[in-house]
């Protein structure tokens, strides 16, 4: 039987509307999701990032809890047992010359490196918000006064600055915080202007302005809540690059002291015994990469989940 030019036709009594209740609906629906919560949804996508973001937290807690792990104190000094290569029922990192666990000097080291990058990222949070925001806000003349400045500190080498603080300031954690946040602020303060120049044309902004808003609450209520996102991502690269820093100062004498630790010593004394006793560098080196990746995995991270230029 050939069936091939059969119609079918379809009546209003084939089909029956189906009642939904408002609950119903809303059920159907969900829960609508906000800014921040579809950015975290995006984030937990992003398994690379979320490894950083795990790392991130491990090291965080074994600089400080890892000393605590061993029965020996960082600064403890035992000639007899000087040099000890790393194993499991020892020193799990050796010993130095002076016979100190390297496990535990490794992990304050790292607890210093992170307290100074931490007191940078902050310096670098209120200085680049409140100036960026301000020099875009008014804009004209304080915009191009503002931005000069901003032009001549990023022309200084941070090194000169860096050595002009430590003649006048006691090598330490206050003059490295100092030094390297003296102009770290200046990208995140450019990156804050270019955001309000482009808010403060916006409808939201220009009605609020006309219904009489003042200037604190303009940029306080509608600006920098609207560009927080960005300052919480460029945060992301400042830690590493102020970890590195503190690195970098240390290695060539102008930072954290002996017997003092931070990551930065810590190579400065294991490249100095890199042929005989190579583990010295190896384990203060392997963390330093690994916080300078991790962060820089989770700041990409970041921006992928909350640059609404990425939601395209």
């Amino acid at each position: 039987m050939d069936t091939s030019n059969r119609q079918i036709t379809f009546t209003p009594d084939l089909f029956e509307p189906v009642h939904r209740s408002a609950e119903d609906a809303e059920k159907i629906r969900g829960a609508p999701v906000g800014f921040w919560g579809d950015a975290w949804r995006r984030l937990k996508r992003n398994r690379l990032a979320v490894a950083a973001g795990c790392v991130i937290i491990l090291i965080i807690a074994l600089a400080f809890v890892g000393p605590w792990l061993t029965p020996y104190t960082p600064s403890e000094q035992v000639l007899e047992r000087q040099y000890k290569t790393p194993s499991l029922s020892g020193f799990w990192f050796g010993t130095d010359e002076f016979g100190r666990s390297m496990f535990d000097r490794v992990w304050v080291g790292t607890r210093v490196s992170l307290y100074i990058a931490a007191l940078v990222t902050v310096m670098d949070m209120c200085v680049g918000m409140a100036y960026g925001a301000l020099s875009g806000y008014y804009g004209g003349r304080v915009d191009n006064v503002m931005q000069r400045i901003v032009e001549i500190l990023v022309g200084i080498p941070i090194l000169i600055v860096a050595v002009l603080t430590m003649l006048i300031l006691k090598p330490g954690i206050l003059s490295l915080t100092i030094a390297i946040g003296l102009t770290g602020w200046t990208s995140s303060a450019r990156l804050i202007r270019g955001q309000v120049l482009r808010l403060k044309e916006q409808e939201f902004f220009l009605a609020s302005r006309s219904l009489g808003a003042n200037t604190f609450r303009l940029i306080s209520k509608h600006l920098i809540p609207n560009v927080f996102y960005i300052l919480i991502i460029t945060l992301m690269y400042t830690v590493p690059t102020a970890v590195f820093f503190e690195a970098f100062l240390s290695f060539i004498g102008l930072g954290i002291q002996p017997p003092a630790a931070s990551l930065g010593a810590l190579i400065n004394d294991g490249a100095a015994q890199m042929r005989f006793y190579p583990y010295m560098l190896i384990f203060p080196a392997a963390v330093l990469v690994t916080i300078t990746i991790s962060f820089r995995l989770l700041g990409d991270g970041l921006r992928d989940a909350l640059d609404p230029r990425m939601r395209q």
